[in-house]
C-alpha cells in the first residue's frame, strides 16, 4: 500500500498503534459519540511538529488508552507511510488543507494487565475497549480506513501469535 505518487504535504502525519496482548490479540476501542456500525478502531493520533513518529506513538498510547511506554515493547514500525483519504462529507466538516492522513504504524507488545488500560487519563476518545483478533479489525473500522487496516493486518500478522512462556518477543 505504498503510495509514493501522493504529495505527503497534503496528508496529515499520523501514527497508528497495534497493541498486542500476550495472547496475540490486539487492542481496539469504541469511538466515543460514534455513529453507525463501524466505531471500533486501534488507537491513532497526530504527530506533533518536531516529534518523531515513535515518540508520537508512545505519547498517543498514553493519552488515548492510559498505557505508559514502560508497559510495552516496540515490536515493529512500518517502513513506509500508509495513506487514506477523508470522505467528502467528512472533509467538508474538517478545517485545514489535508486530503487525508498518512500513517506510520507501530506494533507493541503489552506487558501490563487489563487494569492498566485507562480510557480516562486524558480527554476520552473511547467509551469501551476489548481485545480482538487482528484479522477481524478491518471489518470493524469505518470503510474509508479499511484498506489501511487490511494492510496492517497483513504486515503485523506475525505479532498476532500468542507469546509462549519463556519466549521473548523480538522486533
Amino acid at each position: 500500500m505504498t503510495q509514493t505518487r501522493l504529495d505527503p504535504q497534503l496528508y496529515r502525519a499520523n501514527v497508528g498503534l497495534a497493541m498486542f496482548s500476550k495472547a496475540g490479540h490486539v487492542f481496539i476501542g469504541r469511538r466515543i459519540n460514534g455513529r453507525g456500525p463501524f466505531q471500533w478502531q486501534m488507537p491513532q493520533g497526530g504527530v506533533d511538529p518536531g516529534e518523531d513518529p515513535l515518540t508520537g506513538a508512545l505519547r498517543e498510547l498514553e493519552e488515548e488508552i492510559g498505557v505508559p511506554a514502560k508497559l510495552v515493547d516496540v515490536l515493529e514500525e512500518t517502513a513506509d507511510w500508509l495513506y487514506y483519504d477523508f470522505p467528502p462529507d467528512l472533509k467538508k466538516r474538517m478545517p485545514g488543507p489535508y486530503l487525508g492522513q498518512r500513517q506510520k504504524w507501530f506494533a507493541f507488545r503489552f506487558k501490563g494487565s487489563d487494569s492498566d488500560v485507562r480510557l480516562d487519563r486524558h480527554t476520552p476518545e473511547f467509551d469501551a475497549w476489548r481485545w480482538a483478533r487482528l484479522e477481524e479489525t478491518p471489518d470493524l473500522i469505518v470503510p474509508f480506513k479499511r484498506p489501511v487496516y487490511q494492510e496492517v493486518a497483513t504486515r503485523f500478522q506475525q505479532w498476532a501469535e500468542p507469546v509462549l512462556p519463556g519466549r521473548v518477543p523480538q522486533g
